[in-house]
């Protein structure tokens, strides 16, 4: 679509934000299924739920605007995803995959508080003043979101740093005990 209006511009915005929605809901399960940490579990699934209602709040917009939500590709979303799903990757240290998922999440955290901005923007001042006004409560709990999990990352990052100097230090006690077997082996003979 080409938006040749403030209004076209908006419209378009709404179903590029309903899309990345469905994007986020159908790609939250696998983040929350890899996460090792509770407490990291249990805000993602919170936000699965809020991400649902944040979904419908926008298509209820569009609706009111006598428009269909229709999915428009979110490509920025997309991609944001994908780079994201590449970061956790098979990360295998279960800490260091927490943080990788934190930083996927708030990756996706500021792309939609990017859209949901400009969106809120764009109904005040269409006087779309009770869609702003929901656009403003999506934008707050996206940034409720974001808040958590740099909460989080506070935490679990520092775990995944101990956790990678743990294992390193086994991989470098394990390499000196090979070669400590190997210099004995070599005085014996």
């Amino acid at each position: 679509m080409s938006a040749n209006s403030l209004q076209e511009l908006y419209l378009e915005q709404l179903r590029d934000l309903f899309d990345a929605e469905q994007q986020i809901i159908k790609a939250l399960p696998k983040m929350i299924a890899s996460a090792r940490s509770d407490k990291l579990r249990d805000a993602l699934t919170g936000h699965l739920e809020i991400t649902r209602k944040q979904a419908d709040r926008v298509e209820n917009i569009c609706q009111e605007l006598g428009e269909d939500a229709k999915r428009e590709k979110c490509k920025g979303m997309e991609g944001v995803l994908k780079e994201g799903s590449d970061l956790v990757g098979d990360i295998s240290n279960k800490e260091v995959r927490d943080a990788a998922i934190i930083a996927a999440a708030q990756r996706v955290e500021h792309y939609e508080m990017a859209g949901y901005g400009t969106a809120r923007t764009y109904a005040t001042l269409l006087g779309y003043d009770e869609a702003a006004s929901a656009l403003e409560q999506t934008l707050e709990e996206e940034k409720e979101a974001d808040e958590t999990l740099s909460g989080l990352a506070e935490q679990l990052n520092r775990e995944a740093l101990k956790s990678e100097r743990a294992e390193r230090k086994q991989k470098e006690d394990a390499k000196t005990a090979r070669g400590t077997k190997s210099n004995s082996r070599k005085r014996v003979a």
